[in-house]
């Protein structure tokens, strides 16, 4: 894989959805600027459009396309860079599609806001970048990445630090074992909670053990206030950093499409999204941990878990799987991947692909292959 070298000028000049931009790598110089991080922010205000649109994936409904001003953005990417910056990284390794709104932050605007270069790199195959003479990385990371870097450990041991970035749903189990192979001393994990309508929301860090629970971030509050004992709602919060719609009025307040139960003013435990959440048989299920749980035991391409009603308990789920080629859905144990998640899917059904968004999100489904294989719980 060979990084082409664009200048900073080139790469905000091509915009934010340029197919040459979220699907070659490239590497950017922004040291070049020998840390004038003025001149860094002149260059950038002065070549982004006034705003910047973003399409929200339709994962939860219809898409719509959300706006924030250009200030917006170095806002919100200045935010990130500080998170970073007591690891101080030397370069930046990001893996983020820049068509959607974590991507143009984490793969463009952040590096540019730390003055530091950064390699882009779309595909799951090929080299990774050299470390030379970089001794601290942050790398920019979707769900995949974990094993990703679990496979080049070489690389990841010939650095000093590694801070991963992480701001694309549920943190996948895959997360803990890089972590633990790494180093405590070596790696650490960054994650920010938010959405393209909201920007960042909340964060966490941490290093080894299970992760610690969501603090909001400082310039974001709960809309309502908490009461004693309220148990789980939907996470609804204010910002000044809160995208908008064509009137170009950004909102009081944003409800997300999540829920928590909120531990004080200021923290939050994530219990789910809404459309990823179902009772099965009164049991409750969060369709993301699932999916994560099966990845070790089903040997296919691509699966995904999705909701689905049934007649006789009226909410269900059922398992889609990209094969292998030249195997079937009788070559999977089936029996061991449900006997892990604790329930069994009400049919399982061959796909040809699994639609997912730009960071890895389940979509849709394309043409289906049904099969009986599947049980009624």
């Amino acid at each position: 894989m060979t990084y082409f070298e664009l200048t900073p000028e080139q790469l905000l000049s091509e915009g934010f959805a340029s197919p040459r931009i979220t699907d070659e790598p490239w590497v950017v110089r922004w040291d070049t600027f020998r840390g004038d991080l003025d001149a860094i922010e002149e260059l950038v205000l002065g070549a982004l459009p006034s705003t910047v649109a973003f399409r929200t994936s339709g994962t939860t409904g219809a898409g719509q396309t959300w706006y924030r001003t250009k200030a917006f953005m170095w806002s919100e990417a200045g935010m990130l860079a500080r998170l970073l910056a007591p690891r101080q990284p030397e370069a930046v390794l990001s893996f983020v599609h820049s068509q959607h709104l974590y991507g143009a932050l984490t793969s463009v605007l952040v590096p540019a806001r730390l003055g530091i270069p950064v390699w882009y790199r779309p595909q799951f195959t090929g080299r990774l970048p050299p470390v030379g003479e970089h001794r601290r990385w942050a790398v920019m990371a979707i769900p995949w990445i974990f094993s990703l870097l679990r496979r080049h450990l070489p690389w990841v041991r010939s650095v000093d630090q590694l801070t991963v970035l992480h701001a694309s749903g549920m943190i996948p189990d895959a997360a803990l074992d890089f972590l633990a192979e790494a180093g405590a001393d070596r790696a650490r994990i960054v994650e920010v909670f938010g959405a393209t309508e909201s920007g960042g929301v909340g964060t966490r860090q941490w290093s080894e053990g299970d992760p610690p629970d969501w603090s909001l971030i400082d310039d974001v509050s709960f809309a309502d206030p908490v009461r004693a004992g309220e148990g789980e709602v939907a996470l609804k919060i204010r910002s000044p950093r809160l995208a908008f719609l064509t009137d170009g009025v950004a909102p009081d307040s944003c409800e997300l499409d999540d829920h928590v139960e909120r531990l004080g003013d200021r923290a939050f435990r994530f219990t789910g999204r809404r459309t990823r959440l179902v009772n099965v048989n009164g049991r409750r299920f969060n369709l993301d941990r699932l999916e994560d749980q099966l990845a070790p035991v089903l040997d296919c391409v691509d699966h995904a878990l999705r909701p689905v009603t049934d007649p006789m308990i009226g909410e269900h789920i059922e398992l889609l799987v990209v094969l292998e080629p030249g195997t079937e859905v009788a070559d999977l144990d089936l029996t061991a991947a449900f006997e892990r998640i604790g329930v069994r899917p009400r049919r399982v059904r061959a796909v040809e692909r699994i639609d997912r968004t730009e960071i890895g999100k389940f979509r849709r489904v394309q043409t289906t292959e049904t099969t009986d294989a599947g049980a009624t719980s």
